[in-house]
């Protein structure tokens, strides 16, 4: 069918942001458009009013409207990340896809025609190629009804939106309630729920308490019972991660914890730290604070003084460089 199932592959740099805190203390670190062709813009439409579509549709001030008539195809794919809607799909130019409620995946079948298909252009399958990070077999089509092909993913027909008028835009989520952002593989994109973490996976699980070990003495340990730990190259004014890439990966950092579920921690400079990796973290004393994947089962001090720079964290957010 034509359609090209290569992938190419996507490098993610991740950069540390500086947070807007009033954090600050005593103790300080070491001491205790994407590539492709542009989208074309919609043409407008002859004698389409607002509401013309109907609820499921959208409404249109006509501008747009014939869009449909020059349906084409999306190129190379992309995974954008949208803060409210989590990861999508998008066309070379950068224009959000879109999936339709009344169309069919099993068997592959699109039900959006006439006006419908002027306010959501279907696109066109021949020459599409799947993103990096996606299923490429996902790829596929259907034939419509007027004899075109449409590209489909995961079996649903692909549609752009004719009121998404520059890069970036998502102004079809949600319309009617039957249209939605198209997620990777296929489904409604949504922004995903923060996994519950199991034991020994290094995130906290709700909590952080104080334990008590024969070597450090009382230090900061998450709910799980996995001990918490502080890096030596991080700052607390300005309060900042050092730890991006693969060192967040071997010391995950601790999801924010309600003050409430904090027994026995210190108050001051308890805040969120929002990284620009977008995940947020829990600083205690303003310093971010982590886990270790080497510690396998509660209990485990196995992170502290790797490297002369990773230390188990006291109750009041201090060093503990003793071992």
């Amino acid at each position: 069918m034509g359609i090209k199932r290569g992938t190419t592959l996507a490098a993610v740099a991740v950069v540390v942001a500086l947070t807007a805190t009033a954090c600050g203390g005593d103790d300080t670190a070491g001491n205790a458009k994407p590539a492709g062709a542009a989208a074309q813009a919609p043409a407008a439409a002859s004698g389409a009013g607002a509401g013309a579509y109907g609820s499921d549709y959208g409404s249109d001030s006509g501008a747009g409207a014939a869009a449909g008539a020059d349906a084409k195809g999306a190129g190379q794919l992309a995974i954008a990340q949208n803060e409210q809607i989590g990861a999508l799909l998008t066309d070379s130019a950068g224009f959000t896809l879109y999936r339709f409620d009344k169309d069919t995946a099993k068997p592959p079948k699109s039900n959006c025609d006439g006006d419908c298909a002027k306010a959501w252009p279907a696109v066109q399958a021949g020459d599409a190629t799947a993103a990096a990070g996606m299923d490429a077999a996902l790829l596929g089509e259907v034939v419509r009804t007027d004899g075109s092909k449409q590209l489909t993913v995961a079996g649903w027909p692909v549609y752009r939106y004719s009121k998404d008028t520059k890069a970036g835009e998502t102004n079809g989520q949600g319309v009617g309630g039957t249209w939605f952002a198209l997620a990777p593989d296929g489904k409604k994109a949504a922004k995903a729920a923060a996994p519950a973490a199991p034991a020994g996976a290094g995130e906290a699980a709700g909590a952080l308490t104080v334990a008590k070990d024969p070597k450090l003495g009382e230090h900061i340990v998450d709910g799980n019972g996995m001990t918490v730990y502080r890096f030596k190259k991080d700052t607390a004014w300005p309060m900042a991660s050092n730890c991006t890439g693969d060192c967040v990966a071997k010391w995950p950092v601790v999801p924010p914890v309600d003050k409430a579920n904090a027994k026995g921690i210190v108050e001051k400079g308890y805040s969120v730290l929002d990284r620009p990796d977008g995940k947020k973290q829990q600083a205690i004393d303003c310093w971010p604070v982590y886990t270790f994947t080497g510690d396998k089962k509660a209990g485990d001090i196995n992170g502290q003084g790797v490297g002369g720079t990773w230390y188990a964290v006291s109750p009041d957010g201090k060093l503990i460089t003793t071992s």
